[in-house]
């Protein structure tokens, strides 16, 4: 089996460079952390514990990736002062049970405190923009080197920006895997345009999937309207601009993008969902039939740069 070949140098001594300022800036090497008694793993079994709930020993290994045995000394200390306690789980006597006792919860809440104001002070100098910048950054860091299941995936509602991404995003993809001309992005500007100058939150939506604020896909709900008088036609919905990145494609993102759009225009009082797509498409027209989409129409056209069949596809609701 070949090897993974190695980043670039300049890369790895980037982010060494960054793990070195970060530590220090934070402070992480002391003895004690932030002025506290507590030693940095210590504080984080303590928050673990204060965030995630009652839990056994082998679940807060595993998410901190902590020998077992030198958690267990760690907890056995946490135990001496009183600052965690345990209970048999009623389902299997044999596990432990561990929680923040009520002096644990005493204890630790200075800690966090002065943690969220450590975070605050570093972020007050800067400007909005500038604090968002770091937000952000903080965020792609997470989402690039967390393992893919480990962050959730999220749905939320458009905010301004996404729909510059949206643009962005398709017209390099599809430059990418299908070799389309630039007509396409100018397209896709031309419907995101439309989007936020007709939106109407009433009967129309656009969705944007996550993970750790970092953008992997995108759908829209629109009202449809006639192509030549560009009239609103009553009842009928149309779904635009579905799109998975590619470091999120398998993981079923698609399927609950177009579920979305089913849901909210159910509410809506639609009758009818219509979309749009090419015969290429095999993928998004793999997510389509499976939710029950019928195709309706197709017709060949020379588009992008490509000769193609554009297909129409139904879902009655």
């Amino acid at each position: 089996m070949p090897e993974t070949p190695l980043p670039p140098p300049e890369r790895i001594a980037a982010l060494r460079a960054f793990n070195r300022f970060w530590t220090q800036r934070l402070g992480v090497l002391r003895p004690q952390l932030l002025g506290s008694r507590f030693t940095l793993p210590e504080s984080r079994v303590l928050w673990e514990l204060a965030h995630g709930g009652e839990q056994t020993a082998s679940t807060l290994a595993r998410t901190l990736e902590l020998d077992a045995g030198y958690l267990s000394r760690l907890l056995a200390r946490l135990r001496e002062q009183a600052l965690v306690k345990a209970r048999h789980a009623p389902h299997d006597g044999r596990q432990t049970l561990l929680s923040l006792s009520a002096a644990g919860r005493r204890a630790f809440a200075p800690l966090d405190k002065a943690s969220q104001r450590q975070m605050a002070d570093l972020l007050a100098p800067l400007d909005d923009a500038s604090q968002q910048a770091v937000a952000d950054a903080a965020n792609a860091v997470m989402a690039g080197l967390a393992p893919p299941a480990a962050v959730e995936v999220g749905l939320r509602p458009h905010r301004p920006g996404d729909i510059g991404w949206i643009v962005m995003r398709h017209g390099a993809l599809y430059a990418q895997e299908y070799g389309w001309a630039s007509g396409f992005e100018a397209l896709v500007a031309r419907i995101g345009a439309d989007f936020i100058d007709r939106f109407d939150a009433t009967r129309e939506a656009c969705w944007i999937a996550e993970r750790a604020g970092r953008p992997l896909g995108c759908v829209c709900l629109v009202q449809a309207r006639d192509d030549a008088t560009q009239a609103v036609q009553p009842g009928v919905a149309q779904l635009r601009l579905l799109l998975v990145d590619p470091a999120a494609r398998g993981a079923g993102i698609g399927r609950r993008l177009t579920q979305a759009c089913e849901t909210f225009a159910r509410e809506a009082g639609y009758t009818c969902i219509r979309l749009w797509t090419n015969a290429n498409l095999l993928a998004a027209r793999a997510i389509y039939r499976s939710a029950g989409y019928v195709l309706t129409a197709s017709e060949p056209h020379h588009s992008f740069g490509h000769d193609l069949i554009g297909e129409t596809w139904e879902l009655a609701l």
